[in-house]
């Protein structure tokens, strides 16, 4: 379930991008220092914007470096980091430990459950920073899997739980802030999985693995159904960010909440039209 919270370039100032870029490998050097390159290879663009998004909110001091990478050896970038940095790379470790679990769950992968193995000990160290969370992560995820198993097809029910988990994940502080940032977590939370469920429809009946949209898919209303769910995860998302006092770094966020996380969803509906097309025209 990662990949979805994305920028839209081509709708982004080059300014804004740059910003964003700088984010990008702050996160990328923090998971480097605290978990060596199997943390770092787990780097995602999900946890990127939870790291912008609180730089934002709190405005902590945040230190510039330019460096050298192994993706950009010959010449230096900017990487912004702060205290948040840190969170979010724990974070992004410890969904890419549950998803590689999950992944080697449905589909037996062997590389996902070598890559489980290497991120668990990692994993046992950020439970002695935040056991209460990991602890209801944990459980959570626990009763998504059992949710599964069941086949359940309720889909505010399983998409519920698992904006549950990400409400955890982006509710960083108990303060003031809390309750907007646990509802920006829900509803982007319940907008992936249900998006993760949109784009891998047609593969997971094929292959008989559990997808919440298996009964509806086969009416005739599906995508427009599939759009309306969508759309409300995200207006109620959207409408939770907007309470949030931020002033810096709040167009680089809004180009993603509006714009970048439907980018996968355009490119899914775009191919199943084209397809329907194409057997129409052999029926033909």
């Amino acid at each position: 379930m990662f990949g979805y919270i994305i920028v839209n370039k081509p709708e982004m100032k080059i300014k804004d991008f740059e910003v964003y870029h700088s984010f990008y490998c702050g996160l990328c050097r923090s998971l480097k220092k605290k978990y060596g390159w199997t943390g770092q290879s787990t780097l995602s663009y999900d946890m990127t914007f939870l790291y912008i998004l609180l730089t934002a909110l709190y405005e902590p001091e945040t230190k510039e470096e330019r460096i050298r990478c192994l993706l950009h050896p010959l010449q230096k970038h900017p990487a912004l980091e702060n205290e948040f940095a840190a969170y979010a790379a724990d974070m992004n470790v410890l969904l890419s430990y549950y998803k590689c679990k999950d992944d080697w769950q449905d589909d037996r992968k062997y590389l996902k459950l070598a890559y489980e193995k290497l991120l668990n000990p990692k994993c046992r160290k950020l439970v002695k920073e935040h056991r209460e969370k990991v602890h209801r992560i944990d459980r959570l995820l626990r009763e998504i899997r059992k949710g599964e198993l069941k086949g359940v097809q309720d889909l505010d029910e399983m998409a519920g739980k698992f904006g549950e988990v990400m409400a955890e994940i982006f509710a960083c502080r108990t303060d003031e802030w809390e309750r907007s940032m646990r509802a920006v977590g829900f509803w982007l939370g319940k907008f992936i999985y249900l998006m993760d469920a949109y784009e891998d429809v047609e593969q997971d009946i094929a292959s008989c693995n559990y997808n919440p949209f298996r009964e509806r898919y086969r009416e005739s209303d599906f995508e427009a159904y599939a759009n309306t769910v969508l759309t409300m995860m995200m207006a109620e998302c959207s409408r939770a960010f907007e309470t949030l006092p931020i002033l810096e770094h709040a167009e680089i966020l809004r180009n993603i909440l509006y714009s970048g996380v439907w980018f996968r969803y355009g490119r899914t509906h775009r191919m199943r039209e084209e397809n329907k097309v194409e057997e129409h025209d052999r029926s033909i």
